[in-house]
């Protein structure tokens, strides 16, 4: 949703004031997984300059996530220490945050960090409840083994799992695929 409203040299110079922001706030991380941005974790959606005013876009991985506030204010900290005064962050809740969204530099991030990515989570149609956890094609991040055993569907944070690997004896977080 880039929104430029001048033309000539002026229509550049917001470009170019807008690819700046854009570049500031894909450096913000993650506040619950430090090793990842928002925008390789796919939670920043968009950035704009509207009337001077920097607009960002940011949709939570899920309802309720605690860590929406510290984004907000980490995005507004970064944007204003880089120059721009007037910033505005906006909670995007349509199309809702999918973990297919995460960048593959996210996802080796992810497994480098000793945490599981997830895998694909497409699904067409509705989605079916199921009250058991759910069945995981997963590898452990320290040795790659696919013998592996879910400890807790609760883990660290709302949005992992709690595993332990059978050959290495490691546990392990693994991001859930939503």
């Amino acid at each position: 949703m880039t929104v430029l409203t001048k033309t000539g040299e002026g229509a550049a110079a917001l470009a170019s004031e807008l690819a700046r922001a854009r570049e500031v706030a894909e450096t913000v991380v993650d506040p619950e997984l430090p090793m990842l941005t928002l925008a390789d974790l796919g939670v920043l959606r968009d950035v704009a300059l509207t009337d001077g005013t920097v607009v960002v876009d940011i949709t939570p991985t899920y309802s309720g996530c605690p860590a929406m506030a510290t984004m907000r204010d980490d995005l507004v900290h970064a944007l204003h220490r880089e120059g721009f005064a007037d910033v505005r962050v906006r909670v995007a809740l349509s199309p809702a945050w999918t973990s297919d969204w995460i960048s593959e530099r996210g996802r080796a991030a992810l497994t480098e960090a000793g945490i599981s990515p997830p895998g694909p989570a497409r699904r067409e149609g509705p989605v079916l409840l199921a009250l058991k956890p759910a069945r995981r094609a997963i590898r452990c991040p320290l040795c790659a083994s696919a013998d592996v055993e879910l400890t807790s569907e609760f883990g660290s944070t709302a949005c992992k799992a709690l595993y332990r690997c059978r050959a290495c004896l490691e546990p392990f977080d693994h991001v859930k695929e939503i």
